[in-house]
């Protein structure tokens, strides 16, 4: 009704009241917008903290991140990396990229921290290492479309970008469900799986 997409409503949200350059204050409030204004499917705060405390074991130093979306995931990552670790976060709708762009930056990450690539995964992954500098990552977040899961990991495996021993998190793989991405991961011999048990976001 109003004209305004309400991810950028949610960004005049936290314009409004989270603490410019504050990580944590700007998920709580994006959280506070979640929970009683409008539902935006970003990863939240339940499985924030598997994704917080997954980083914290492995301590990546190069991660790279599949569907920004409105920058909430990304945040989140960029909050609980390492020292000198870089993220990759990249995002096809240039929408949602433009309002991840600006939530990244509030929450006080510059571009030596958090790169954000615009454009389809499959067209971006093949450039990582010759137009983006990554030569292989530790820790891959994907939350972007789920039919793409098994699709980019391939993808991924194919260009040789990830790193022994990387970590590859995939959000709501039971439902809405990336069934073909997770038979392969489990039956390929190349991973070990483990199944997060959470509840879906707000």
């Amino acid at each position: 009704l109003t004209g305004v997409p309400r991810e950028q409503r949610a960004f005049q949200y936290l314009l409004a009241h989270a603490i410019p350059g504050d990580p944590r204050h700007v998920l709580q409030t994006f959280d506070q917008w979640c929970y009683h204004c409008e539902h935006l499917s970003s990863v939240g705060p339940v499985k924030g903290r598997i994704v917080e405390r997954l980083l914290y074991e492995r301590a990546p130093l190069r991660v790279l991140e599949l569907g920004t979306y409105c920058g909430y995931g990304t945040v989140l990552l960029a909050a609980a990396l390492p020292p000198g670790a870089r993220l990759y976060t990249v995002e096809a709708n240039s929408r949602h990229a433009a309002v991840a762009e600006k939530v990244i930056r509030l929450a006080g990450f510059d571009e030596q921290t958090v790169e954000l690539i615009v454009g389809p995964s499959e067209e971006v992954i093949p450039q990582l290492r010759e137009k983006h500098g990554l030569s292989k990552a530790d820790f891959v977040f994907m939350d972007h479309w789920k039919r793409c899961y098994l699709r980019d990991l391939k993808l991924l495996e194919s260009h040789q970008l990830l790193a022994d021993g990387a970590t590859v998190l995939a959000d709501n793989v039971l439902f809405p469900g990336a069934p073909h991405f997770l038979q392969y991961a489990k039956t390929c011999g190349k991973y070990r799986c483990k199944v997060h048990r959470a509840s879906l976001e707000y």
